[in-house]
């Protein structure tokens, strides 16, 4: 049973290792999530412990997501826009670890930080992705707009370009 539930700093902090297993596992699977090869538990949790401090400083919203006791996938909303934009919030690093795949966890991921959106009174989302990959279809079926692709925006961990698609979610015309 996938269940998603909101991190506290201190629920994030006792759950670090887990969040950087599932980072280690996305960046060796080769997910262009802003890191490079060689990639290891070190920069994981250097990683981690940012995020961390920014949740204590009500930066950020941090999702997780369980199957059973297993931490297999995690979700961030970013609040911390200049003051002309506090109606709005950042979508990311959506990782799910690739042992716990195809069972719906995005997609719960996904509604909760909606909720917790909507709940906060935001009414704009945004986030970017790399072009043709799983998650960009799952943005696509969860009613996100494609404002369009930009080349060569990101970096693959070996290196390589690859080009990015940027989303929004319009919550205040979409239905709860």
């Amino acid at each position: 049973m996938i269940r998603v539930e909101r991190l506290d700093p201190d629920t994030a902090r006792g759950h670090r290792d887990a969040l950087g297993d599932v980072l280690c596992d996305c960046v060796d699977g080769g997910a262009s999530v802003s890191f490079m090869w060689p990639f290891d538990r070190t920069q994981a949790a250097r990683y981690w412990d940012g995020v961390i401090a920014a949740l204590g400083e009500q930066r950020v919203c941090l999702f997780a997501a369980f199957d059973g006791a297993q931490l297999g996938g995690t979700l961030q909303l970013w609040l911390d826009g200049p003051c002309n934009r506090r109606h709005r919030g950042d979508v990311r690093k959506l990782l799910v670890h690739r042992a716990c795949r195809r069972r719906g966890m995005a997609q719960r991921l996904l509604q909760a930080m909606e909720t917790e959106a909507r709940r906060r009174g935001l009414t704009l989302l945004t986030l970017d992705t790399v072009t043709g990959g799983d998650a960009e279809r799952l943005y696509r079926a969860q009613d996100w707009q494609a404002v369009g692709v930009i080349p060569r925006y990101a970096l693959w961990p070996d290196g390589r370009f690859c080009d990015t698609t940027v989303f929004y979610k319009d919550l205040a015309a979409t239905a709860v």
